[in-house]
């Protein structure tokens, strides 16, 4: 069904096609400011070049049994399993075991970014079906604007009124081009412009389905299993609605972890990056550098900036929780811009700024996030601790268990 209107739609689900995740490549960031303003193309992490080497798409790659492919969460989030992955050797954990392995005055980084329910439908004049995955509502004075991927059997053309189920209408302003300040019109550009006919909020969270990952499976519309997942892929500190995929490795936190962690004398602190349907574009080159890094918005509050200089001032260390914490931190580090869109990649080799330590879930094979975990910890050591993981029957991806990483410090 229908003509394939951008890659990372089509992996997300609006058609068929293979899934990869987020950030990968040789640490190249591009960050714009909220004035829209080019970042300095010169403020980029140094890499390291007694630790390069030339990597291709295959040294990340590992073999999944589906059956570990988690398809619904546990009962209780912080069920899960943890392998601890910081020494030499893996421990198996379970999730309730991580305030103990942190120590007062560290400092525990979230992503609050929120799942939107963007996933909406409705047809054509001509009464043809289609399917909307809003990928992110513009900013004023764009007055209920979005970019969105549309799955359609014939494309429509700029004018067009589409009727979408729920009584409102999208009008077709033309086609988007993302870029690292957040797009443009473009009569080229991959994805879709549109008008809606009130608060794209207010419609999404009215009419629209949360948009799992293409791996989870679900009935069209989400079957009986919709109310569930629209709890449950979300985390519990969820506060600024923007995001078509859930940050999955704050998953697993509960009020009681949350708890524990403030009686061990743990701190936290919040980033918001609104995550885009661009976490499911896959790596379709054997040469990384040719990958084409999706640009995502992000912002580093003050107050986290001052927690995290405090943290680093006292001897703490930070902690990320996902892979989209890691990205927010690193891109303001490297560009010195607390606010705008970053297309950060990251390969072995990358020159840490920030993030000491990560929770993270466990990530598909020949994906970026595989060379992002690689670059913290060291390539070798993710492959043996993913083969641990199978051997083990872990549960894997946004459903699934976690582990713990650490960053090899000079002493360690």
């Amino acid at each position: 069904m229908g003509e394939r209107l951008g890659a990372a739609g089509a992996a997300a689900g609006l058609d068929e096609g293979a899934e990869g995740d987020v950030a990968g490549g040789t640490g190249r960031i591009v960050a714009g400011a909220d004035n829209g303003r080019l970042a300095n193309p010169c403020a980029m992490p140094s890499l390291n070049p007694a630790t390069q080497r030339p990597w291709s798409l295959d040294d990340f790659d590992y073999t999944l049994p589906p059956e570990l492919v988690a398809q619904a969460p546990l009962a209780q989030r912080s069920a899960s399993r943890l392998l601890d992955g910081r020494g030499a050797q893996p421990v198996d954990r379970v999730f309730t075991d991580l305030p103990g392995l942190l120590q007062s005055g560290d400092l525990l980084v979230f992503n609050d970014t929120q799942v939107v329910k963007a996933r909406l439908w409705g047809h054509k004049a001509s009464g043809g079906r289609l399917e909307m995955l809003i990928e992110r509502v513009l900013p004023a004075p764009r007055a209920n604007e979005v970019v969105a991927h549309l799955r359609v059997s014939k494309k429509p053309v700029p004018g067009a009124v589409l009727q979408m189920d729920g009584g409102f209408s999208a009008t077709l302003l033309g086609r988007w081009a993302p870029d690292a300040q957040g797009g443009h019109p473009s009569p080229d550009g991959e994805l879709f412009h549109l008008r809606l006919s009130d608060d794209p909020f207010a419609l999404m969270h009215a009419h629209g389905q949360v948009p799992l990952p293409p791996y989870i499976e679900r009935e069209p519309h989400g079957g009986p299993q919709a109310q569930e997942d629209e709890r449950r892929y979300q985390t519990v500190f969820a506060r600024h609605p923007g995001a078509v995929a859930a940050p999955t490795a704050a998953l697993h936190f509960d009020d009681g972890v949350l708890a524990a962690l403030d009686a061990r004398g743990v701190q936290r602190a919040s980033v918001t990056l609104h995550v885009g349907a661009g976490t499911f574009m896959p790596v379709k080159t054997q040469d990384l550098s040719h990958h084409v890094m999706h640009a995502e918005w992000y912002d580093v509050p003050a107050a986290t900036q001052s927690a995290l200089r405090d943290c680093k001032a006292r001897g703490g260390r930070v902690v990320a929780v996902g892979t989209t914490t890691v990205r927010t931190l690193e891109s303001w580090a490297a560009t010195g811009q607390p606010r705008g869109d970053t297309q950060l990649f990251i390969t072995p080799g990358f020159a840490w700024a920030w993030v000491d330590l990560l929770v993270t879930n466990f990530h598909l094979p020949k994906s970026t996030l595989m060379m992002l975990v690689s670059a913290l910890t060291g390539h070798r050591h993710i492959m043996d601790l993913y083969a641990h993981a199978v051997r083990e029957r872990y549960r894997f991806f946004s459903y699934g268990d976690s582990m713990l990483l650490q960053r090899p410090t000079p002493s360690h």
